[in-house]
């Protein structure tokens, strides 16, 4: 946290803060009287004095001021036009610079008074739910009053309220939700008076992305404690029969099947972590016809074996740019998936097309087995990592749970789509979209120029 909270940004405030205490000071004679009118308030009622002044339209609990809030001021946001920003030379001042720094600053900045009174603050502080319709929010009071107890630095967290938060309709792009906040809360004291300095930042893509890394690890733990559980077991039947030599042939094999598996995990592991990275070559155009044949062959022994027949469509010429391995990868996955679900002695075929979304050119694949097909209830989890939809046959096939999450991410790396079409009983189609390379085309002709 101390590292996030830059000390620069903890040291321009701190002088801000300074400053407002100057002027507070200089404003004593009207605070005095603030705090007549709290005492007084205590008792009931306002003294005379202030009834019919400005000051009688403040609210004036019947209780501890202190253990009451007031709204902030709208004047205690930080502007531009609070500080003199340049001297008569035309040269920024230090305050200025100070109160810009803080203003802009992606941290959230709000100062409060041992009565709770917010005296600064900026937008930052808004956003991230620390001043909550003008007055600090209740989770962060409870700190700061700790803080301004035993002066002591504090760090905190809090959950803003749903109810404040959610998506800020400006006509532009929704702001994300912000559902975690992380906080530290400083003291800053001269003489009599005490001020906790908050600052805060949004730290919901980081706990997101935790509880991702805590997921990701017990998957893979779970994934690779089969294969190598299984290793194990088979290793010992190989000692147990090392007279008998079919039993041995026997073993064998499924060893070199669970380890063939777990290199597999492994590779596509890899695969999918250099995905998510964007760590991706640099595109190159390559040709739509040729790399459905480059797929086809490679998985022609395995449709084989699986008494599957592959069929596919006519050329269509499209060039796409990109990735030719990844692109490869992603369709030898979506070949092998719908045979892995397909019954014997049935067609997955392979169809091209060019399609327009949001009028851009997408070279369509479309990938279509006549298999078990997919619930409504799973098709939006199938891109998961390790989802299966059927357990037993994925362990059966060797399939890691892998394959689908990196079509998406290859898809996403391209500018391109992955959708779902399925029917249980009935089969499913995938179809990949990648943007069409238009770089070589002769847009002087009027085909070109309609296309």
């Amino acid at each position: 946290m101390a590292a996030a909270i830059s000390a620069a940004t903890i040291a321009f405030v701190l002088a801000l803060i300074l400053g407002v205490m100057l002027g507070r000071r200089l404003d004593a004679p009207r605070r005095s009287r603030r705090l007549a009118l709290r005492s007084s308030s205590s008792r009931g009622r306002a003294p005379a004095e202030f009834q019919c002044s400005p000051d009688a339209a403040l609210p004036v609990p019947a209780t501890d001021r202190a253990l009451v809030p007031r709204a902030v001021s709208a004047s205690a946001e930080i502007r531009d036009s609070d500080v003199a920003s340049t001297t008569a030379d035309g040269r920024m001042t230090k305050a200025g610079l100070l109160s810009m720094v803080v203003r802009h600053s992606s941290t959230a900045v709000a100062v409060v008074d041992e009565f709770r009174d917010v005296v600064m603050f900026n937008q930052r502080a808004v956003e991230l739910g620390i001043v909550r319709e003008m007055l600090l929010a209740d989770p962060v009071w409870d700190a700061v009053k700790d803080v301004l107890d035993s002066h002591v630095d504090h760090h905190f967290e809090f959950n803003p309220p749903t109810s404040t938060l959610g998506f800020v309709s400006t006509g532009r792009t929704p702001r994300p939700i912000v559902e975690h906040v992380r906080c530290l809360a400083k003291v800053v004291a001269q003489d009599d008076e005490r001020y906790a300095v908050v600052y805060g930042l949004d730290d919901t893509e980081h706990k997101r992305l935790e509880a991702t890394r805590r997921d990701f690890v017990a998957n893979v733990s779970h994934e690779l404690k089969t294969p190598v559980g299984a290793i194990g077991l088979l290793a010992e039947a190989l000692l147990e029969s090392a007279d008998d030599v079919e039993s041995v042939r026997h073993f064998g094999q499924r060893v070199v099947g669970e380890t063939k598996r777990m290199g597999r995990l492994v590779s596509e592991l890899l695969a999918l972590s250099r995905l998510q990275e964007g760590d991706t070559p640099e595109f190159t155009p390559v040709g739509v016809d040729e790399l459905i044949d480059d797929a086809l062959s490679a998985a022609t022994l395995t449709a084989e074996a699986a008494a599957i027949e592959l069929r596919s469509d006519d050329p269509i010429g499209a060039t796409i740019r990109g990735d030719r391995l990844l692109l490869l990868t992603a369709l030898n996955n979506l070949i092998t998936n719908a045979i892995a679900y397909s019954p014997p002695d049935t067609v997955v075929s392979i169809s091209r097309r060019i399609i327009k979304i949001d009028g851009r050119p997408m070279v369509a694949i479309a990938v279509t087995d006549r298999g078990i097909g997919i619930a409504r209830a799973d098709q939006q989890r199938v891109f998961e990592r390790f989802f299966r939809v059927d357990q037993a046959r994925s362990r059966m096939t060797g399939g890691t749970g892998l394959g689908l999450a990196i079509v998406k991410h290859v898809a996403a790396n391209h500018g391109g789509t992955i959708n779902l079409w399925s029917e249980p009983g009935t089969g499913s189609t995938f179809t990949l979209c990648i943007p069409e390379d238009l770089s070589d085309m002769d847009w002087s002709t009027e085909d070109g120029g309609s296309r």
